[in-house]
């Protein structure tokens, strides 16, 4: 499984970057997780771990910039992903430095594929069918981009345009030797405890914000259908974790959820926190299970375990379309 995205999938490719404020190397992150803080931007595991433990992968991916990701060790994978990055190469640049789509897809070229064709003695034509391309990324273009900036340019037209730049990211993969991919859905970042301090006096998720990741994921469902014919003997899976995780937080009773508006961390502005990021050796609920948020923005790892679960094995097309990566993996 190779991993490109944002800080939903980024498993410590920041913890290498001196000058990035977007990290999570410290506790409370990772505080249930097996090896402690590791870089992942929740308590415990991220979707992508999750997701390889469903599809039986023998170890972590191995974050791509860690010194030791070459070798054997990039046999079953390596994650490029980079917490605050965007599809756009000028999100996250207010956090200072971090690793755009762009360059995670360069950096898999020209470092990684190299070495995979010397350690498994074929080319990567003939091996990368036979891996897990995971794409998630969009909402912080959003969050940290549109939502902030003085653009005159509409919803539709700025969507269109990312939706646009991801297609060809996805064609440069497939031009690659990819040929399995799946494309994670923007999150209802307009529920997240971030945009509901924004506006605190009012009830409910921020509704600009989930129109935002409304149309985003319409267009990348339907882009689905749009590109395949374009990549012959391709196949791409859309998993909607925007549904799955609204349907947790319209009725998580019956899903074992009990807090679906705070974070289980302090992030507070008032004692030195930014709003979105624990703040370094902060508190912490003591059942994060019941939570939805851990943090200002990032799931719990109870959420990603439900996200994980449908991605592999859900046949309802509202939530992976058009069929799950247990399905996926064995084409």
């Amino acid at each position: 499984m190779f991993v490109f995205g944002s800080s939903l999938v980024d498993n410590g490719n920041n913890n290498f970057l001196q000058d990035s404020m977007a990290k999570a190397d410290y506790l409370p992150y990772g505080i249930d997780f097996p090896l402690g803080p590791s870089g992942r931007f929740t308590n415990g595991k991220n979707v992508i771990d999750l997701l390889g433990d469903q599809l039986k992968l023998p170890s972590y991916i191995p974050a791509f910039n860690n010194p030791s990701t070459k070798g054997s060790r990039i046999v079953h994978g390596v994650n490029f992903a980079s917490g605050a990055s965007g599809i756009l190469d000028d999100t996250g640049s207010l956090v200072g430095r971090v690793i755009s789509l762009n360059q995670q897809i360069r950096n898999f070229e020209e470092v990684t594929l190299p070495d995979l064709e010397v350690q498994l003695g074929c080319s990567s034509r003939e091996s990368l069918p036979h891996y897990l391309f995971v794409v998630g990324s969009g909402g912080n273009d959003y969050s940290f981009n549109y939502f902030i900036s003085n653009t005159n340019v509409s919803l539709e037209a700025f969507t269109a345009n990312l939706t646009t730049k991801l297609s060809l990211h996805l064609k440069k993969l497939y031009s690659l030797g990819g040929r399995k991919f799946v494309v994670m859905s923007m999150n209802p970042i307009g529920c997240s405890p971030m945009a509901k301090a924004m506006r605190p006096k009012r009830e409910g998720c921020i509704q600009a914000q989930n129109r935002a990741a409304h149309v985003f994921n319409t267009y990348l469902k339907s882009m689905v259908d749009v590109i395949k014919p374009q990549m012959p003997a391709s196949n791409i899976v859309f998993v909607n974790s925007y549904k799955i995780i609204r349907d947790i937080i319209k009725n998580p009773t019956s899903k074992g959820f009990k807090d679906t508006s705070n974070g289980c961390c302090d992030v507070s502005i008032e004692k030195g926190g930014n709003g979105i990021l624990c703040i370094r050796g902060g508190k912490t609920c003591g059942n994060r299970s019941i939570h939805v948020f851990f943090d200002g923005l990032h799931p719990t790892e109870a959420v990603n375990i439900w996200i994980a679960a449908k991605a592999y094995a859900s046949n309802l097309k509202s939530e992976v379309y058009p069929f799950n990566l247990k399905q996926l993996s064995i084409i």
